[in-house]
């Protein structure tokens, strides 16, 4: 009781003096904490170059999102173009590094390219997703950081803007048009493009045609009325398909025979390249196109390229080659590729990774073979969506089933997926019906699953770039020899997953051998040697100019080690040079 009441009197002095009630009242607020834009996990902070990425841009909505991209950020990104596409348009290739920290082509580079078909519209996105996300997250995220510092992109976002502008702009069906917008005879009449589709109710699709036919084999589906589906073999059918909208234009019986864009530029290029009586889709040469020859000269001149991701759609799939029977990737590449393509299935729930001519088709002239057999270049050929995103439910074939896209369409896009069938007046038929799925719905991801599909394929992209070479001298050790001499060891590495020089570069000479040299005044160099281990048991030795060692090159997560004999004082240097590997230095002091 007595403490609690000298308590009580303590406060009540406290109270009368200095410290009163009003004083303890007027006592500082602790002060507001800065406001902060608030960032949700994987995106930047108050992006400088604010985009939607729940749309699709046009071929000028493009140029001008490339535009702003190299303005905003001029230190990381360039803009050029590779040449112009038949109608005229320009092949912008978007450059982004770091250029303070080195020149574009002294890094290991990853090429980027989407729309060399004209419909698969979405890998332009996915290619200005990921620029956008390598500028953006600079300075925010420290792996994207180094990835800008150390590495090189160099993203062609529309390699067919011909094609793809045709496909949004002019009524087509969710496949066209495939090639570019130069003239080409399909069916061999004389004549250019001179029977394509047209737009029997103008509402810029082009869907089935039909009519009511009690011989017809077709009947709606039972529960997906717009749908049509075989009859069974002992029921009679209801409707005749007469296929996509269109008449007969010149006269031959045949309808849409003749659309424009009736090639493809993926049989354009120059391995195993065939005639298109071989290779449907194939012109009059390899590089026939001025879209892919600009290509070619383009990745020639840049033998830095180390990886390579080519975007179509549609199935979800992380496609290596070969494209053809009569070629085979190098075991230990085809293991590098696994590794990748396993990483690949683990960041796209859905997406699988296949071999091409095993799983798909085979394709002469592809794009893939061309960047893996004469660049030596790692490849994806990647076709974005999947209709496991429907109802992440694995699919029945790498597109699905109708039925499939039409509950996905009734149940999440509100029927919007469709157009309902409708009358109209054929000129050549009468009165038939039109309808079936939009051309924006079946190939490409509905607003909604655009961004989660830019960021898992850009996310994977750069996974690859990571695991590209890198090369870096970690040690260099000094002996005293009798005579005069000193005995220089170097541990040269290569810190990334993938070699420096692919088993099928080694095998052909696509590129130079690395390189480890020493520099400096003052100094000797006797003799020099190499080991792919410490202990130098069977040293490669290379007797003439050996100040310049050229190694074959340095596998994946190892090392190779590098000795010198040198007569002299020194000081010297240890640099290292691969053309898909990088460069590093590492200064010597003599003691």
């Amino acid at each position: 009781m007595r403490l609690l009441m000298n308590r009580l009197l303590w406060l009540g002095v406290v109270l009368a003096g200095g410290l009163g009630v009003g004083a303890l009242a007027a006592a500082e607020e602790p002060p507001e904490p800065p406001a902060r834009p608030y960032r949700p996990v994987g995106a930047p902070a108050d992006p400088k170059v604010d985009i939607r990425w729940n749309r699709y841009y046009d071929y000028a909505e493009t140029t001008e999102i490339l535009q702003r991209l190299v303005e905003t950020h001029p230190d990381r990104a360039r803009l050029e173009s590779l040449g112009q596409s038949h109608q005229g348009r320009e092949l912008w290739l978007l450059t982004v590094t770091s250029f303070e920290k080195g020149d574009d082509r002294h890094k290991p580079a990853l090429w980027m390219d989407g729309g060399i078909h004209g419909n698969e519209i979405q890998a332009t996105e996915v290619c200005l997703y990921a620029a956008w996300y390598l500028l953006e997250l600079y300075g925010q995220n420290p792996r994207i950081t180094a990835l800008v510092d150390e590495r090189t992109f160099y993203i062609l976002p529309m390699m067919n803007p011909d094609g793809r502008d045709a496909h949004m702009h002019a009524p087509n069906t969710t496949h066209a048009p495939r090639g570019g917008m130069t003239p080409h005879d399909a069916d061999r009449d004389g004549l250019f493009d001179e029977d394509g589709y047209d737009d029997l109710d103008g509402d810029g699709h082009i869907t089935q045609m039909r009519i009511r036919d009690p011989d017809g084999r077709h009947k709606p589906h039972p529960d997906y009325p717009d749908l049509m589906i075989p009859a069974g073999p002992d029921e009679p059918g209801e409707y005749r398909l007469l296929g996509w909208e269109g008449y007969d234009r010149d006269g031959d019986g045949r309808i849409n025979e003749d659309p424009p864009g009736s090639y493809d530029m993926n049989r354009d290029f120059a391995w195993n390249w065939q005639p298109p009586y071989v290779q449907r889709g194939a012109r009059r040469y390899p590089f026939a196109h001025p879209e892919t020859r600009a290509v070619a000269d383009f990745v020639m001149d840049r033998p830095n390229i180390a990886a390579a991701h080519t975007l179509h759609n549609t199935g979800g799939m992380f496609l290596r080659g070969p494209g053809t029977r009569d070629t085979g990737y190098e075991a230990e590449d085809v293991r590098v590729l696994d590794a990748l393509g396993e990483r690949g299935e683990a960041m796209i729930p859905g997406y699988r990774y296949l071999v091409l001519i095993d799983d798909l088709y085979e394709v002469h002239g592809g794009e893939i073979d061309w960047f893996y057999f004469m660049q030596g270049v790692y490849t994806f050929t990647i076709e974005l969506f999947t209709p496991y995103n429907y109802f992440h439910e694995r699919p029945e074939g790498w597109r699905g089933r109708p039925e499939e896209q039409h509950r996905f369409s009734e149940h999440l896009l509100f029927g919007d997926g469709l157009v309902p069938w409708r009358e109209v007046d054929h000129p050549q038929f009468g009165r038939i019906e039109v309808g079936g799925l939009k051309k924006t719905w079946g190939r490409q991801p509905p607003s909604f699953m655009l961004e989660e599909e830019c960021h898992r394929n850009a996310a994977f992209a750069l996974y690859h770039a990571e695991q590209m070479p890198q090369v870096a001298v970690r040690s260099v050790e000094t002996q005293a020899l009798p005579g005069g001499l000193t005995e220089v060891t170097a541990v040269v590495a290569n810190t990334r997953m993938t070699p420096t020089r692919t088993a099928i570069d080694l095998e052909h000479g696509i590129t130079t051998p690395d390189v480890v040299r020493i520099e400096g005044e003052g100094f000797e160099v006797i003799a020099g040697m190499w080991s792919e281990e410490p202990f130098f048991r069977q040293p490669r030795e290379q007797p003439r100019r050996p100040r310049e060692m050229r190694v074959d090159r340095i596998e994946g997560m190892t090392a190779v080690y590098v000795r010198w004999i040198v007569a002299g004082e020194g000081p010297f240097a240890v640099v290292v040079e691969s053309v898909k590997g990088g460069r590093a230095r590492h200064e010597v002091e003599r003691e």
